[in-house]
């Protein structure tokens, strides 16, 4: 603070030496840093002042400000192109930052590159007319304190009731806070107010997205599409909804179109290999992932899901591009441990399996610096639902909720062979495969409604007061809100492995719901998910200890429902589909209450758009050959055998 109040009294001298005296304190003090290297570019010391920022990127490799103030030094330095590269990376961080985008169009209208200099202007201006209080706010969104940003926001709107943008914002501090209902009615709101406010529609897109009314999304995109003819950002948002909604051609369409007009734009690329892969279109989906990084050599997330394919083989040119890229000072930390993932995987399928594990481990360590992940809270959430789920709940709801015995509930951990049974079950006439579907966590988060963090949950002991209409209520609403996802199957798949959270809530909606616990051995499951980089979510896999404690707490969790729900989840494990198919899905079916049909143990012959890692996987016949990939590994995962000795010794045969 002494450093800060020297630097704004112009006292450069004297802030640059109080930041350094607690530098020696403490060295990766993220504000004594940014203190010491404002200070340097004002003495004029930039040079002194990048190898600053060098360590506080190390310390702090998203902090938005370092970027932005690195660029300020590459400018005085007449490095514009290094310049203009620090801008955007910092307005990918921090789109609050207004320094940068009037940096950026500067830099853009310097180069004769009008389009992104209307781009970056037009942000520039937008935010120099907002109300200070606004400018703070988003700013603080884009660095996730996200309860300050609320309050500011909120006071704000007490003062100036109706200002769409601040509306916009508690919208999507909403929508970071997982209050969906809320954020769909303000930004619903914004589109009515102002039905030009093109920002607001966009959000409201994304929000409709996320809770599933993709057919709403779909309808609002097209409005901005004819607002803005022409406009690749409108075009790819429709596109995008396109695929949601599973009309894969229209989007390839729009998809090809904007590569013609816009083949600088690596993102597009990528989202067209997605939807390539999702429909089976394998080798137009590798040329179309291919395509992104020849457009950005250091576009990680391109070389990641060509890795993630599972079938990929690198060739040695593009393992030798990964490695300098991962290594250059310039390539953002997302694409770093894209990279670092993407070599994992292309070192163990060349049977190099330290180096392997080293890239894995690194990738995981520089994923998980940018999470707040709390093992404890989860811990805590699963020791709730066995202190409140108890048999006399069960007991005395009993008779609550639908009488629907439509959803099969796929639950169990990531990489544990979930994709593999819906695509099993999806073979079969009477059911429809469907996703992920985020339904009941949503309906979980509406329950437990705001709370601070350090607030008792209302959820799940909210469950003991809910009535027979309020479960039936629900019920009728998740069969609502995922008939979308359904081609007409009299029962369908909702493969949400998180969902083994909620088994208690899910039986007082659905008595008559059938639940499949898909297992998997804990060493191979948990290696599986330590060398996955997921899009988002599944935060516990990015540490072996981690994973561990997450996995021992699942099985805990799970024994608790078999006591108090008996009969209500079927184990499956992973290694008995794999060794005798038949009698497996003949024991599923059963279960399930359907005839066997051949159709599903030929289950990679069918025809359907798989949106998951295994997605290649499952359109080949079963293999034995990933049972045991573990071992390949198995001297660098001793904090696994140790941590799980008693899960594998219980572990059937």
């Amino acid at each position: 603070m002494s450093a800060q109040q020297l630097l704004q009294a112009g006292k450069l001298q004297e802030a640059l030496e109080a930041a350094q005296k607690e530098l020696v304190d403490d060295p990766q003090d993220v504000d004594a840093l940014y203190c010491k290297a404002v200070s340097q570019r004002y003495l004029h010391q930039a040079n002194d002042a990048l190898r600053t920022l060098q360590q506080l990127k190390a310390v702090s490799p998203n902090y938005a400000r370092a970027w932005q103030e690195e660029g300020h030094n590459q400018r005085e330095l007449g490095d514009l192109e290094s310049a203009r590269r620090s801008y955007q990376h910092a307005v990918e961080l921090n789109r609050a930052l207004v320094a940068s985008w009037r940096e950026l169009a500067a830099i853009h209208k310097q180069q004769h590159d009008l389009k992104n200099f209307a781009m970056a202007n037009s942000e520039f201006e937008r935010l120099s007319k907002l109300p200070p209080e606004l400018v703070t706010v988003t700013s603080l969104i884009e660095e996730n304190k996200l309860y300050p940003a609320e309050k500011l926001c909120r006071e704000f709107l007490q003062k100036t009731p109706h200002h769409v943008e601040a509306m916009r914002l508690l919208a999507l501090l909403g929508m970071k806070l997982l209050v969906y209902d809320d954020a769909e009615f303000l930004l619903e709101s914004c589109v009515e107010l102002e039905p030009d406010y093109w920002l607001a529609r966009l959000d409201y897109v994304a929000i409709l997205h996320k809770r599933q009314k993709f057919e709403k999304a779909l309808e609002q995109a097209v409005i901005l599409r004819d607002m803005f003819p022409g406009n690749y950002v409108f075009d790819l948002t429709f596109a995008n909804q396109s695929v949601a909604i599973g009309h894969f051609d229209e989007a390839l369409k729009v998809y090809d179109g904007v590569i013609e007009a816009h083949p600088e734009f690596s993102q597009t690329f990528l989202a067209r290999g997605h939807a390539l892969k999702t429909v089976g279109r394998l080798d137009e989906g590798i040329e179309s992932y291919r395509g992104a990084y020849r457009v950005r050599k250091n576009f990680g997330d391109a070389y990641w899901s060509l890795a993630n394919l599972k079938t990929y083989r690198f060739t040695d040119d593009e393992m030798a591009q990964m490695r300098t890229q991962v290594e250059r000072g310039d390539t953002p930390v997302d694409d770093q441990f894209h990279l670092c993932f993407a070599l994992g995987k292309a070192l163990e399928d060349c049977e190099q399996y330290e180096e392997s594990f080293a890239w894995y481990k690194r990738g995981n360590e520089l994923r998980k610096s940018g999470l707040r992940y709390d093992p404890e809270r989860l811990e805590l959430a699963m020791q709730r639902q066995m202190e409140f789920c108890t048999k006399e709940l069960f007991r005395d709801k009993a008779g609550c909720g639908g009488d629907y015995r439509d959803p099969i509930f796929i639950v169990g951990l990531p990489r544990a062979g979930s994709t593999l049974l819906e695509q099993i079950l999806a073979s079969h006439s009477e059911i429809d495969g469907t996703m992920e579907l985020p339904n009941i966590i949503a309906t979980a988060h509406r329950l437990n409604g705001r709370r601070r963090v350090a607030e008792e949950p209302n959820y799940p002991r909210i469950l003991t007061d809910l009535n027979d209409e309020h479960y039936q209520k629900l019920a009728d609403a998740y069969i609502k809100d995922t008939a979308i996802h359904r081609k007409g199957a009299p029962k369908f798949v909702d493969k949400m492995p998180n969902n083994f959270m909620h088994i208690g809530l899910i039986h007082l909606m659905f008595p008559n719901a059938k639940v499949i616990d898909a297992r998997r051995h804990p060493m191979a499951c948990c290696f599986s998910g330590f060398k996955q980089l997921f899009a988002d979510g599944q935060e516990f896999t990015y540490g072996l200890e981690d994973i561990a404690r997450y996995y021992k707490s699942y099985v805990a969790l799970m024994q608790h429902w078999d006591t108090v729900l008996p009969g209500k989840v079927l184990n499956v494990h992973y290694e008995h589909v794999v060794d005798d198919a038949e009698r497996q899905v003949r024991r599923i079916l059963e279960f399930l209450e359907v005839p066997f049909e051949e159709a599903c143990l030929n289950f990679y012959r069918t025809d359907r758009s798989v949106r998951t890692p295994s997605s290649e996987q499952v359109r080949q016949p079963i293999y034995k050959g990933a049972l045991e990939q573990w071992r390949n590994f198995e001297p660098y995962l001793g904090t696994l055998k140790t941590e799980l000795a008693s899960e594998i010794a219980d572990y059937p045969a």
